[in-house]
């Protein structure tokens, strides 16, 4: 009895020394592996901000020569790094105040105020130039609220934006605007109502603004995840793509934003998917241009020099 008592005592210190002699030689192979991947891991770092570094200068340089005011945001969603130019300087929002117009309908319906299936009936003031969906409609063409975001946001649909701020209301609207977190964002008149501008009357907006709202629902930290997921699917399916995406390739890479354009007024604002990394990009241009096309080169040029910053990463 005692000798087998010794030989069990005996097998179960064996077998002790065995698991703990395994697990030092396990830690000493990772420890011993994982030291030039940490090295590797550093050098790569380094290599990355480098590299950022010399993307700031040349976008730095992009800003200097163009004839106009520029307001810049580009930030690395998974580093937080940024590169920033004229971020709180105001511009005439144009058509990017949709977005927080759309957020504030879906703040409002949070609230009890609206609900997204409310029926709104068109009017004839609301039909005004740049209206590509809404426009030929005939006046009392009923929709719901949220039948109104996807013309509004993938087209620009000013009609749909016009019907959603007299859903709403300037005050409202404005007090939605505050409650996000918006710092340099109005509205003070309808879209396409260059009277009113005339007369003083402008929205306004900033590329840091727009750059802390389209980060909300990157993280999916606007009201919810449904919510924000819903926001940038709308996003994702912009029709208008001579700018952001103009220069980008199509394979691998995905772009949700929104542009804006007026008079003298030419912005795009973004969320871009790589292979590689996902970046915000956000650029608001103020010009004294005739044409649009020499804003709409330059802010194609800042994402394609961006783009291919985090196209060198997988080199």
């Amino acid at each position: 009895m005692v000798y087998f008592t010794s030989m069990k005592t005996k097998i179960i210190f064996s077998v002790i020394f065995v698991i703990l002699v395994s697990a030092a030689i396990i830690l000493l192979y990772k420890t011993r592996s994982g030291r030039p991947e940490i090295k590797n891991g550093r050098a790569s770092l380094a290599s990355r901000k480098r590299e950022w570094g010399k993307l700031e200068k040349a976008i730095g340089k992009k800003v200097t020569g163009f004839k106009g005011t520029v307001g810049i945001v580009i930030k690395d969603l998974d580093t937080g790094r940024e590169i920033a130019f004229n971020k709180n300087t105001l511009m005439p929002s144009a058509s990017l105040v949709k977005i927080p117009i759309m957020l504030s309908c879906f703040y409002a319906a949070q609230d009890g105020k609206i609900g997204l299936k409310d029926i709104v009936s068109l009017k004839s003031s609301e039909r005004v130039a740049g209206s590509k969906v809404l426009g030929n409609m005939p006046s009392g063409s009923r929709f719901t609220v949220e039948e109104l975001f996807d013309p509004m946001i993938t087209q620009s649909d000013n009609a749909a934006a016009n019907a959603l701020i007299d859903v709403l209301g300037f005050d409202t609207l404005n007090g939605y605007f505050k409650k996000m977190g918006l710092r340099n964002t109005n509205i003070a008149r309808h879209m396409m109502d260059f009277k009113e501008r005339e007369e003083g009357e402008e929205n306004y907006t900033s590329t840091a603004d727009m750059a802390y709202l389209l980060e909300k629902l990157y993280r999916k930290q606007f009201l919810n995840r449904e919510v924000s997921d819903r926001c940038l699917s709308l996003l994702g399916g912009q029709k208008i793509n001579d700018r952001i995406p103009r220069k980008l390739p199509r394979d691998g890479v995905f772009v949700a934003h929104k542009t804006g354009l007026e008079r003298h007024v030419c912005h795009d604002v973004g969320i871009v998917y790589t292979q590689t990394g996902n970046f915000l990009i956000c650029v608001l241009v103020k010009h004294d241009s005739k044409l649009a096309r020499p804003a709409k080169k330059f802010i194609s040029n800042i994402a394609l020099l961006t783009y291919n910053y985090y196209r060198g990463l997988s080199k």
